[in-house]
């Protein structure tokens, strides 16, 4: 046989990594587990266990992908040209809808008991590393509680299906679901984000009109036209949306509550024209709808819908911060089970300087998220205190802008790591990427979070006491500590809160709380306001509550210095090793 008649293995595979999976998400993550704990969700603590360990098997990973590559089909009419507006799920979706619905993470919080929302808080940051597109309906469930509570006679009808733990998705009147979910639409085409261009009119139905249709159902019933240019999760029970009332706009804007079927069993005048082929969040089913004559209960009082829906507003941005902070763990761990399993030039990715760096920073900024998403989730469940109220109404628009602005960096910087195999469908990584700009535009854009941060400082000055009183907590104002620092720690995390009155965290936050003295009119700087915010909140926390080798180095490479485009700027004598065997330790 001579050379070109050799035989070569050209098949055999090595230097490669199996998928991530059959991992308990919780017991992997250090950072999330001290959270619940300290912000007051522990009685919670072993049904996490569980959920993080169901969370990791492999077929639930699976069904992320399969919903995602089967994304929802809209069937206008049926065999007989009956006009029906029916969305259809892939299998997968409906276990992942199963799934959420019956962990309670669209209904604990209202159910009662001591850290309701933090331990949902912390089942939706593990959700969020699984799949986000069933994560939309869910939300809007969730948040609608406060919202309906304002229509007592809907609330009494409504809430035991939408607070039910089983997920029903046949397309029925709610009386006969065994659960229920709702939406919401509110941009239109001529004003996306300025909900008060809406052209959308809606006219009440004289009482006895209402009465013989509907009997003691008929009250504040509206006749409503016009349209929604996003109409989120077409095939939800019940939708909320915002219509001008009153001759030449008059009244204004109120909120209305659309079911998809009226109390006589009839299908609402709500017409479904397209679904949204989006960038990512493909799973996950978004619409543009005329509404021909739709009929809408009166949600709160007459033009005052904006305010009614931002009942609802505040709790569906918290879940963009958690969805945000679940998303970049879930890169944060592909990302990393990758560099520990390749070799390149000798020895694994993992190990090697420049890459430890970039895996380091980027697990110092996925704890920071979960930190503060963890802490704010705190203010919801202390929304009887009135320092608690002020502090959510900074934290929720500034971490929406922050953490889910650097989401899609994030994203790309976990894609690159794994290189190539992170760029292609076949992992999640892509996914992930695509998926991650979608909680930065949903329910407000960065600059109506920046802008509403302002108008947070502006007219309640004592926000700023609320933001200090915080910010003291980790030395801010008291002085220079010991912190200059940040090299290694105890990796065990003995050394947890040993940097309190860091020098360069005391003149961050001072500059801060200064700049906050002065009026708060420079729509110019707002999004460099809500940063500093957002940073000084995440660095407190962690000189607080983190290891030293954790809190150190996020104060050193985010508030010593400019913070850069790019993650991988970590300063000489950072403990990486410490960092990331804290970031995803192993089963």
């Amino acid at each position: 046989m001579n050379a070109f008649e050799t035989p070569f293995d050209t098949h055999r595979v090595q230097n490669t990594v199996a998928p991530l999976e059959n991992f308990n998400l919780f017991t992997s993550d250090p950072a999330l587990q001290e959270a619940l704990l300290r912000e007051g969700g522990g009685a919670q603590a072993d049904a996490l266990r569980a959920l993080g360990e169901q969370l990791g098997r492999a077929e639930t990973l699976d069904l992320a992908r399969l919903a995602n590559q089967h994304p929802p089909v809209l069937h206008n009419f049926d065999r007989a040209g009956n006009r029906i507006d029916e969305v259809e799920f892939h299998p997968a979706w409906h276990r992942l809808m199963t799934l959420l619905i019956g962990s309670g993470a669209h209904a604990s919080p209202w159910l009662g008991g001591d850290g309701a929302q933090v331990a949902r808080a912390a089942k939706y940051l593990l959700f969020g590393q699984v799949e986000n597109g069933s994560q939309c309906p869910v939300t809007m469930t969730y948040a609608c509680v406060p919202a309906l509570r304002q229509a007592p006679a809907i609330a009494a009808k409504w809430l035991p299906k939408i607070l039910s733990m089983e997920y029903d998705p046949r397309s029925l009147p709610v009386e006969q679901k065994r659960g229920a979910i709702i939406g919401m639409g509110m941009t239109e085409k001529q004003g996306g984000s300025d909900v008060r261009a809406n052209t959308t009119r809606a006219e009440p139905l004289s009482p006895a009109d209402a009465k013989a249709r509907y009997g003691d159902e008929g009250g504040d019933v509206y006749r409503i036209v016009g349209h929604k240019w996003f109409f989120s999760a077409p095939q939800s029970d019940a939708h909320l949306i915002l219509a001008q009332t009153g001759d030449g706009g008059g009244a204004g804007l109120s909120c209305f509550f659309l079911p998809r079927y009226l109390p006589d069993g009839s299908r609402n005048q709500i017409r479904v024209q397209r679904l949204k082929d989006k960038v990512g969040n493909r799973s996950n089913a978004s619409s543009e709808v005329e509404f021909t004559g739709a009929h809408g209960w009166l949600i709160g009082k007459p033009g005052r819908g904006i305010p009614t829906i931002l009942e609802m507003g505040g709790h569906t941005r918290l879940d963009c911060v958690l969805g945000s902070a679940g998303a970049m763990r879930a890169a944060l761990t592909h990302a990393l089970h990758h560099a520990r399993g390749r070799s390149a030039f000798g020895r694994p990715l993992s190990e090697q300087p420049l890459m430890r760096n970039v895996l380091a920073d980027l697990a110092l900024e996925s704890e920071a998220a979960t930190a503060f998403a963890m802490r704010l989730a705190r203010c919801f469940d202390q929304g009887g205190d009135p320092a608690q109220q002020l502090l959510a109404r900074i934290l929720t628009p500034a971490g929406k802008y922050w953490i889910c602005k650097r989401g899609p960096a994030f994203g790309a910087e976990a894609m690159e790591v794994a290189g190539g195999s992170g760029y292609v469908e076949d992992g999640p990584l892509a996914r992930l990427y695509r998926e991650l700009p979608v909680n930065s535009i949903w329910e407000g854009s960065g600059n109506v979070m920046c802008l509403d941060l302002l108008r947070a400082f502006g007219k309640t000055p004592a926000a700023r006491d609320a933001l200090a009183a915080e910010l003291e907590l980790a030395g801010a104002g008291q002085g220079a500590g010991h912190g200059e620092g940040y090299g290694k720690g105890d990796s065990k995390g003995d050394s947890k809160g040993d940097s309190k009155g860091d020098s360069n965290y005391v003149r961050y936050t001072e500059a801060l709380l200064a700049d906050l003295e002065r009026p708060q009119a420079d729509e110019f700087g707002a999004r460099l306001l809500a940063e500093r915010v957002v940073l000084a909140v995440q660095a407190g926390l962690l000189l607080r509550h983190a290891p030293s080798y954790v809190s150190s180095a996020f104060v050193a490479s985010r508030l010593a210095r400019e913070p850069g485009g790019a993650f991988g700027r970590l300063p000489a004598g950072v403990d990486c090793e410490a960092i990331l065997g804290r970031a995803l330790v192993p089963a």
